[in-house]
């Protein structure tokens, strides 16, 4: 049984006394897939997003429904892949053949989403998205008359990928240069906050150094002043 012959076929007339066999079995299709429509689609939707949908006994009726409820959502979710899609560049922890494929797998949800990004154009940005390493490859591509495919974008970035793989060690290592400088910065922070600690402690031992006993100016002792000195009588006169 075909389940989507409801969405596909336009309402067919109410069978009635009158109506030929031919007319009966057409309906009763169209009806049986109709309820098993609605059935799947209700049956898939959350109770909670269910309740915001008018209800409906028409499969393509209450489809229209649900479309029009997600429109909000498909606008911001074709923002999110515009957005994604503008900052996304290569950075060697996959392979250039995957990364080309996400690029174009975002481009074609775009489509789906009435936002239709030519060939021409994809290619183009996707070989703008590749690092400093392919410059060479960029410089050949856009000297060339014959504009790429996405199979031979495909194709040439892999090949290209091999080769620098091959020729330039330090291409293999393009995925762990990141790390490494976030480690750096992660140091960089211990350190200021060592020194930031010593300076405390200098601050705290200066401070400590200031606060000295008293010391008598008539016996040259520490520990008292010259009016509380009970060696002579001077301190006795002061007080």
């Amino acid at each position: 049984m075909d389940l989507d012959h409801a969405l596909r076929i336009d309402t067919p007339t109410a069978i009635t006394a009158q109506s030929t066999i031919e007319q009966r079995v057409t309906y009763e299709k169209w009806e049986r897939s109709n309820r098993m429509s609605l059935m799947i689609m209700k049956s898939s939707i959350s109770v909670a997003i269910r309740g915001a949908i008018p209800d409906s006994n028409d499969a393509e009726t209450y489809l229209a429904s649900v479309e029009e409820q997600f429109k909000g959502s498909s606008k911001a979710h074709a923002s999110t892949l515009t957005m994604k899609m503008l900052t996304t560049r290569y950075d060697g922890t996959s392979g250039v053949r995957e990364h080309i494929m996400m690029m174009n797998d975002m481009a074609s949800k775009l489509k789906g989403m009435e936002m239709t990004i030519s060939v021409g154009f994809l290619v183009h940005y996707i070989m703008t998205s590749l690092p400093v390493q392919f410059g060479h490859f960029k410089i050949n591509y856009n000297t060339q008359k014959e504009k790429w495919k996405m199979s031979e974008l495909i194709a040439m970035c892999v090949q290209e990928e091999e080769r620098l793989k091959v020729e330039r060690p330090d291409f293999a290592h393009l995925a762990t240069a990141t790390p490494t400088r976030k480690k750096s910065k992660g140091n960089d922070k211990g350190k200021k906050k060592v020194d930031l600690e010593k300076s405390t402690n200098k601050a705290n031992v200066s401070s400590t150094k200031l606060v000295q006993a008293p010391k008598c100016h008539f016996c040259r002792k520490v520990g008292h002043l010259r009016k509380d000195c009970t060696g002579t009588s001077v301190g006795r006169l002061d007080t």
